[in-house]
């Protein structure tokens, strides 16, 4: 059963849902099958129902460039963002306003394509460094999660570049802790009803835990360039030394934390699960790792990679592209609407919650043949010529783009580089590969592989 369209009001069709949660079940059940089969089933725009919350989920690419782009200014970020405060604060991701401008204006310096180039030395020493240790597991044909090393592995990457610190004894706790309070967060939003956090139930035990750890590596970053009063130009210092144009003041500790939290996720997070995708998608299409492998050869002949090898690793930057297709680090944008607004040519009313997700638009036919075929030659200039610009997009848009993108872009494509021209990953036999999707987009029990050295 579904909705009906309204004619006077012009409401989306959609699934009805049950009586009291709407779809609910379905969506804690499998909710990226569930978001791809009512974007089969009903349309591009899609009206659904969790519990009293009405929900939309806008699936065409003209459709997401007018709310991410277009009309930006009539969306704000929608209510599940409210319930990553407890952990990011009033970061760069949920904040909002004069916050959010005074934050991504003081940020943006360090992201500029000249300073990030000059992180690419310091990419690829960490990668070498992980590469001497991945010498035991191949030679002992050691099955490890290679998630877990991609996370340590871009987490020392992110201190390193935007911090100028080495947090490498700390990173299994930090990775533990981020586990923890992703699912924490992540559970929350696609919930009714929730406990306090100061009630003392065993998930907001562990929640706090988690978050303790983290403020207590985060505080510690702080507390230490502020005793050294030394400017390295990094991102810490530019937010540690900073003052407002209008008042003079600095940011407080608890901006501070909150800025750098998010960074702390943004920054290697996302990152680590597009490189995990890579991974298990090169495993599963030989024929594609292959043709990599040919790449890598005949542009660095066995040599570390660097930054001017980019633009003649054109197939690299084609896997990578293709891997965040299928699986987007950052799988669901929401917005809400401040003034009702006209999308696909049905009305939202006003404070409406909008759901766009690049895992569900990147799947449509209409805009990808075989969409579920890993097929990077189709980010070739060839095949991308004239395709829409919101028809992919890993990294959102308008405005509020990922302030990161070339970064993370520059990063992976250095790191795959190195380890591919190296090592063949093969993924375990009978290994499940389950997508897992909370705030980011990870594989629920890791990507376990062994290593086979290239000659």
């Amino acid at each position: 059963m579904s909705y009906q369209t309204d004619r006077l009001q012009n409401t989306p069709p959609g699934p009805q849902g049950s009586p009291i949660i709407g779809s609910l079940a379905d969506l804690q059940k499998d909710s990226l099958n569930f978001l791809l089969n009512i974007r089969r089933e009903y349309g591009n725009v899609v009206r659904f129902r969790l519990g009293t919350r009405v929900l939309y989920l806008v699936s065409h690419p003209d459709d997401i460039k007018h709310v991410l782009q277009d009309n930006n200014k009539n969306y704000q970020k929608s209510p599940g963002y409210q319930k990553l405060e407890s952990f990011l604060g009033q970061g760069l991701l949920t904040s909002e306003g004069n916050v959010w401008r005074r934050s991504r204006k003081l940020m943006q310096p360090a992201f500029h394509r000249e300073r990030i180039s000059n992180f690419s030395e310091i990419m690829t020493d960490a990668t070498e460094k992980m590469l001497q240790r991945w010498q035991g597991f191949a030679e002992r044909r050691e099955a490890f999660n290679v998630s877990d090393e991609m996370m340590r592995l871009t987490l020392s990457i992110v201190c390193r570049t935007l911090f100028t610190t080495d947090i490498s004894d700390e990173a299994s706790d930090v990775g533990k802790s981020l586990t923890v309070v992703l699912k924490y967060a992540s559970d929350r939003i696609s919930s009714l009803f929730v406990l306090p956090e100061n009630i003392p139930t065993p998930e907001n035990i562990r929640y706090q835990q988690a978050l303790s750890t983290l403020d207590r590596v985060v505080y510690g970053l702080i507390n230490e360039r502020k005793q050294s009063g030394e400017d390295t130009g990094d991102l810490l210092s530019m937010l540690v030394f900073a003052r407002d144009e209008e008042t003079g003041e600095s940011m407080n500790d608890k901006q501070l934390r909150d800025e750098i939290m998010t960074i702390f996720l943004a920054g290697h997070e996302t990152t680590a699960n597009a490189l995990s995708w890579t991974w298990y998608l090169l495993s599963k299409h030989p024929d594609v790792e292959r043709r990599l492998s040919a790449e890598l050869k005949e542009v660095l002949g066995g040599r570390v990679p660097t930054l001017f090898d980019l633009k003649n690793l054109q197939y690299t930057s084609m896997v990578l592209n293709e891997a965040m297709r299928l699986y987007p680090p950052a799988w669901e944008v929401g917005r809400e609407t401040i003034n009702a607004d006209k999308i696909g040519g049905y009305d939202i009313p006003s404070n409406s919650t909008v759901i766009m997700s690049s895992y569900v638009t990147h799947r449509n036919p209409d805009f990808w043949d075989n969409p579920e075929g890993f097929d990077p030659e189709r980010f070739s200039p060839e095949r991308s010529t004239g395709r829409h610009q919101y028809a992919y997009f890993p990294f959102g848009g308008g405005p509020r783009t990922c302030i990161g993108n070339n970064f993370a872009l520059m990063e992976a494509q250095l790191i795959i580089a190195d380890i591919a021209q190296r090592y063949r990953l093969e993924l375990v036999p009978g290994h499940v590969i389950e997508p897992q999707p909370m705030i980011t987009l990870r594989s629920r029990n890791g990507v376990l592989v062994t290593l086979h050295a290239k000659s």
